[in-house]
């Protein structure tokens, strides 16, 4: 079981893990509690999919990412979000080579 932010963000980088694949990542990103739209800007910032997501690097993504991860554990959601992290199969998230 993960316990605490480290190993939630040690568990999202095994077997090459760069992030969710885009539909889960979304997904995870509606999940997110009290976003707000700042002068026509997320906070947090939208998941790179979509046209974003063959314009981003992979390290653009994996940052992207953990900013989420630090989102929700910062607002109360670190257990909702491992949970749903633990539930995708492999096929389910976008990895490097």
């Amino acid at each position: 079981m993960i316990e605490n932010f480290e190993q939630l963000k040690g568990y999202c980088v095994l077997n090459n893990r760069i992030c969710p694949e885009p539909t889960f990542w979304n997904e995870l990103w509606q999940k997110l509690k009290e976003k707000k739209q700042i002068n026509g800007k997320w906070d947090p910032a939208l998941p790179l999919i979509l046209a974003a997501w063959w314009e981003s690097s992979i390290i653009l993504k994996k940052l992207r990412f953990f900013e989420h991860l630090e989102w929700a554990d910062q607002h109360g959601q670190f257990l909702e979000i491992a949970e749903y992290l633990l539930k995708l199969s492999e096929d389910q998230w976008f990895h490097s080579d």
